[in-house]
């Protein structure tokens, strides 16, 4: 039986199992697994099996495919690749808050926001951040927050924010800044009245929508952490990727560590998740404090 063959019985059988919708089977799961790799960097593990065939069976059902074999067919012939952007954004989970993982928010404002202060005072006014992974935006916006509060009057003028996911739908709720009362309850409160403004929804609702200076501010872009060269010109003075690099082994781990080392500034800092770590990863950061690293001065 040729390759072909084996892998059409497969779908057959795994269709015929019974229960509810199409099933996924080891083959076709191995397919995805491996493209997605390729693709993001993601490295899906067997136990996220049913996540797979549940998140992307919604796609099979837009497009009226018959099979998760159609499916890899039909987004691996894609020349657009709009469908591997609607694939990634099927299967990425975006969860974040406002202010989340609160020390790396107190170590930005003690630590950080003296030092860029005083990089002012010597004529290096521009202040560069990038936001990797930054799901539906409250992790950029808590940052903008933060930097436009404690920053002196006319520095927002200065302060860039680069906010970026694969997540196409993410970035277009993010963009528009609007979100519910019970999410910017951890907003503090003088942030608050200052860059928060009270809009009603179609449905009558009171939301609470960031306010246009701080928009203005963070620059919401579609970027894959995979792309071989970061394509930069300048470089951050910080950066936070959290809760990202738990969904790659270690060498794309290393290999993105390092990409990140290469576009700070001398002095810049990563920050990274909790439940995340660089034991056994090679780079040249100098260990600050729990998920805290600075690029050597």
């Amino acid at each position: 039986m040729s390759k072909k063959e084996t892998l059409d019985q497969e779908t057959r059988n795994a269709r015929s199992s019974g229960g509810s919708g199409i099933e996924l089977s080891a083959r076709e799961f191995e397919m995805f697994r491996s493209y997605i790799y390729e693709k993001s960097g993601i490295n899906l593990h067997d136990g996220k099996r049913e996540l797979v065939r549940t998140r992307l069976g919604s796609r099979l059902r837009a497009l009226d495919l018959a099979t998760y074999r159609d499916y890899f067919e039909y987004v691996r012939d894609d020349r657009s690749e709009q469908e591997l952007v609607n694939m990634l954004d099927a299967i990425s989970t975006n969860l974040t808050s406002f202010f989340r993982e609160i020390n790396h928010f107190t170590f930005l404002e003690q630590k950080v926001i003296p030092e860029l202060l005083r990089r002012r005072e010597k004529g290096e006014r521009e202040i560069r951040a990038w936001s990797a992974g930054c799901s539906s935006g409250e992790e950029p916006y808590s940052i903008a927050f933060l930097l436009a509060t404690r920053m002196p009057d006319g520095a927002a003028n200065d302060i860039k924010i680069l906010a970026t996911d694969l997540s196409t739908r993410a970035l277009g709720k993010a963009a528009k800044g609007v979100y519910s009362e019970e999410q910017v309850k951890t907003v503090p409160p003088d942030m608050r009245k200052q860059w928060l403004t009270t809009v009603v929804d179609e449905y009558g609702d009171k939301r609470s929508q960031v306010a246009p200076a701080i928009r203005k501010i963070v620059k919401f872009n579609r970027f894959n952490l995979m792309t071989p060269r970061f394509p930069f010109r300048r470089t951050f003075s910080f950066i936070f990727c959290r809760n990202v690099m738990i969904y790659f082994d270690k060498p794309t781990q290393e290999t993105l560590v390092n990409k990140y080392y290469d576009v700070l500034a001398k002095g810049g800092y990563l920050f990274i998740g909790h439940s995340e770590s660089l034991t056994g990863v090679k780079h040249g950061f100098r260990y600050v404090q729990p998920t805290i690293y600075q690029k050597p001065a």
